[in-house]
């Protein structure tokens, strides 16, 4: 009967087992071969001795090479403690070549040196690293707590479309063509919002679906074109029913994959908070370093720069970097000065507080007193780096919350294996957008607003708050979602807030429209992005991690070399034509 090579112990001695796997290692110590086999449990150590009838046949194996191997447990004389099955070894009596291999493209080892673009064109491989395997089975792990948590809670599991209708708002989608309807398409599904809500339309009441989601958009760390998202939504409910199940399940997550106990409830801040504060609807918690506000200060300043921004309704802001003023020259300054750049600032002053006294880019062009009332305001000590934003209120806060999140990283500030959860609410409905100079939704647009705020949708939008919340983890949205509009006559003032005419709304979204005339009940949900929180729990920034079959940063997969062209009869199917310019491209 076939064992797994780390089950074995000491408590098997003498027993005879069968063991499957790859050799991860070949030694020849005198005159005795020892193998290291590999399977997914780990490792075990075999051991080939000159008179062994199969001696030759091990000295012949590459790495990777697939065996079967027969053998006795024995007590290893040599233990090592950093594997499972460090206390014994397997003297073989069979050994059996299933399949060779070829020489690698790169080390199978835990600390590969291969590039990236190498690790993902020979992805199969690198998935045979501990580092990679681990973090695919930790999302095994996350998903089957999700399914238990959620199934025993009354959730029931329901699949919904990949072929869907194309709708605006949001990213831009990924279009499949009909062969059946010629020139007309389907869209693979950003999320399966309509669906869900159509679902409680259906008396569901409760619903829950691990989702394949589509969105073709610009990549990060932290984004595929294909993601996976933990789907939940709920009947007869309210924001804190939503947030207190969704917390539930974080926290099961939580003890089951990593053995932490998260206290409940979360801490809640409201979206004007957070951006006052630390500059981001997903602030980072794990340390300190907030935005301090300190327009006021300057309200009468003769300092030009200043001025000119005050005029304009900037603002100016603050980071007091504890501690730090002897340790950031003037070429580290300027160096996070290009980092501002990046979100727009124009510039980003500084001082240093040394010695009870100021030095730094401002320090002669300011009043006395203006340093004295930042000394106070800003409860200085000797040491004290701080750094300055003045401009448009949103460039102040968006530069100075990723400048923030960047010293965090840089200084240390984040201790490894420390978790801060937190909900962000009562976010905006609208944000406009400069590119089509309109507002647009700012999470979708089925979300609710606020009972006090439905009359101003059309009047004023950019006043509007909606019953969205997103639960946010060490600076990363890990999750969001909101209370759904479920009266027929809100969702057309939305629609028409967000520039559709009756029309528009008929042809993109009539079919759910008239789903509402059918008993909607009040409902809301969320969302969990699946591969974010298992990025999160392995403690890795790069998304492709925890991903088995991942795209590069250009939407490519190595591997399989897609996309890639296709038949041209499969074009004349389905009556498309490529351009020249497509072609040569």
């Amino acid at each position: 009967m076939r064992q797994e090579c780390a089950s074995l112990t000491l408590e098997q001695k003498g027993q005879k087992v069968v063991l499957y796997g790859w050799i991860q290692k070949k030694r020849n110590l005198g005159g005795m071969i020892f193998l290291d086999l590999r399977d997914r449990s780990g490792i075990v150590q075999l051991i080939v001795r000159p008179e062994n009838s199969y001696y030759n046949l091990a000295s012949s194996l590459k790495s990777e090479s697939v065996v079967k191997v027969v053998g006795t447990v024995q007590e290893r004389e040599s233990k090592n403690e950093r594997i499972a099955s460090g206390e014994i070894e397997i003297e073989v009596e069979e050994l059996i070549l299933l399949n060779s291999a070829k020489d690698l493209p790169f080390e199978i080892s835990e600390h590969t040196t291969a590039l990236e673009d190498t690790r993902l064109k020979y992805r199969y491989l690198d998935i045979r690293r501990d580092e990679i395997k681990d973090k695919l089975i930790t999302r095994h792990k996350i998903m089957m707590a999700t399914r238990n948590f959620l199934s025993d809670h009354g959730f029931i599991e329901v699949e919904t479309p990949i072929l869907c209708l194309s709708t605006p708002e949001g990213a831009r989608d990924y279009l499949v063509p009909s062969r059946i309807n010629k020139g007309k398409f389907y869209a693979l599904p950003q999320s399966p919002q309509i669906f869900k809500q159509l679902l409680m339309i259906g008396g569901m009441e409760k619903y829950f679906q691990i989702a394949k989601c589509f969105r073709d958009e610009d990549l990060r760390a932290d984004r595929q074109p294909e993601f996976t998202q933990i789907d939940m939504e709920m009947s007869f409910v309210e924001e804190e029913d939503v947030m207190s199940i969704t917390e539930q399940l974080i926290a099961h997550i939580f003890q089951e994959v990593k053995g932490i106990s998260i206290s409940l409830p979360l801490k809640r801040m409201k979206y004007v908070d957070a951006i006052g504060k630390y500059g981001s609807d997903k602030p980072d918690l794990r340390f300190d370093m907030p935005l301090e506000e300190i327009t006021s200060i300057f309200k009468e300043t003769e300092f030009s720069v200043f001025q000119n921004v005050l005029q304009k309704g900037g603002i100016i802001n603050a980071l007091v970097v504890k501690n730090q003023a002897a340790n950031y020259s003037r070429k580290d300054i300027d160096k996070l000065t290009e980092f501002v750049k990046k979100y727009r600032a124009t510039g980003l002053a500084w001082l240093k507080y040394q010695d009870n006294a100021f030095s730094g880019s401002i320090q002669k062009v300011v009043k006395e007193e203006e340093l004295s009332a930042l000394k106070e305001q800003l409860r200085l000590e000797d040491g004290d780096l701080i750094l300055i934003v003045a401009d448009q209120p949103s460039v102040v806060k968006t530069s100075l919350g990723e400048l923030r999140r960047k010293l965090g990283h840089d200084l240390g500030l984040i201790q490894k294996g420390d978790y801060k959860l937190l909900w962000v609410v009562d976010f905006p409905s609208f944000e406009y957008s400069e590119q089509e100079g309109r507002y647009v939704a700012c999470h979708h647009p089925f979300t609710s607003p606020k009972d006090e705020d439905v009359d101003k949708l059309k009047s004023d939008p950019g006043n509007c708050y909606s019953k969205a919340y997103d639960i946010v983890i060490n600076g990363y949205e890990a999750g969001g979602g909101s209370i759904r509009i479920h009266q027929e006559e809100v969702q057309e003032k939305m629609f028409e807030a967000l520039g559709f005419t009756k029309e528009e709304a008929q042809e993109k979204f009539g079919f759910f429209l008239e789903a509402f005339q059918y008993g909607t009940p009040p409902h809301g949900g969320l969302a969990i992005g699946l591969d974010r929180l298992t990025m999160l729990l392995t403690e890795t920034d790069n998304i492709r991690d925890v991903i088995a079959f991942p795209k590069t940063a250009s939407a490519s997969d190595l591997m399989s070399n897609c996309p890639n062209v296709v038949d041209p009869k499969q074009l004349e199917e389905l009556a498309i034509s490529i351009t020249k310019e497509e072609k040569e491209g």
